[in-house]
């Protein structure tokens, strides 16, 4: 194997490899997936000179832990996060140096859930319908990370210019998701009630969310129809209802078909802030036309 790898030392809770995901698929049973918060990346991989679309990690709540087996640039965004270099800190949200042998550690989310870590020349593993990305629910693309496991970096663009990107700071996890959703096409599936309840009620976040859903607590939307509905496509942002009335936002590897009905879609500009929702953040829904 080449040199330019990184080893992995920690894992962390979930750690997978995510790009912006396989766009395109969705007629085929294949969803998006991709990174939860796709600015995030965009901005690492700016910072390291790599393409927006180049393969990142990205963890979960507890970070994770790497050895690079070459000299690399790396830069850690998304949710703030110590981050240290043979147990020296080092900076978050910039580009760092990284020498070959070292031991790169991703700590604790000090305010969000995800962090991502771009590498200079971007995680090398092989793609699967043109996107490196990890999908949790349909096995394709790269296991979650393991410790041990050896992930294989590509070449870095001479001519990149590091360290320097035309966005603004990171703006925090947030204290509210204020999520605009477009009703339909089962809204006639809830009672005039239900609609209320959705556009007025405060949910919150539950533990039980993933990368396939963002889980909601909170009052249930009655049904104004019985019985069950045929299995039909879902897209990004779907909010299904399924029996226990509590609503599901689908996120990047929510399914592409399911037989719960979807009462509206999220506008998916709004979903990058669901990435870093710790749980009990209060949710609003907002209806738009």
């Amino acid at each position: 194997m080449s040199d330019r790898a990184v080893a992995v030392v920690r894992a962390g809770a979930l750690t997978t490899v995510q790009d912006l995901g396989r766009i395109g698929h969705a007629h085929l049973g294949v969803p998006r997936s991709g990174a939860l918060d796709p600015a995030a990346v965009r901005l690492v991989n700016r910072l390291v000179g790599n393409p927006g679309t180049a393969a990142v990690l990205e963890t979960t709540v507890n970070g994770c832990a790497v050895r690079t087996r070459c000299a690399v640039t790396v830069a850690v965004g998304g949710a703030p996060c110590p981050v240290r270099v043979d147990g020296r800190p080092a900076a978050w949200g910039t580009a760092v140096r990284v020498a070959a042998g070292a031991v790169l550690e991703i700590g604790a989310a000090l305010r969000g859930v995800r962090a991502y870590v771009a590498f200079g020349g971007g995680i090398d593993v092989d793609p699967v319908l043109g996107s490196r990305s990890t999908d949790l629910l349909s096995g394709l693309g790269p296991t979650p990370l393991a410790d041990e496991m050896v992930l294989p970096l590509g070449r870095p663009a001479d001519t990149a210019a590091k360290g320097h990107v035309d966005a603004p700071p990171w703006p925090g996890p947030p204290d509210e998701l204020v999520l605009r959703v477009r009703l339909g096409p089962r809204e006639d599936w809830f009672t005039d009630a239900a609609l209320r309840t959705l556009a007025t009620r405060a949910y919150r976040v539950s533990p039980a969310s993933n990368r396939i859903g963002l889980r909601l607590e909170g009052p249930a939307l009655e049904r104004a129809l019985p019985g069950e509905l045929a299995s039909e496509g879902m897209v990004l942002g779907a909010v299904q209802v399924p029996p226990d009335g509590r609503p599901v936002v689908f996120l990047a590897d929510h399914p592409t078909t399911g037989g719960y009905p979807v009462v509206g879609v999220v506008r998916e500009a709004d979903l990058g802030a669901v990435a870093q929702a710790v749980p009990g953040t209060p949710v609003r829904f907002t209806p738009v036309r």
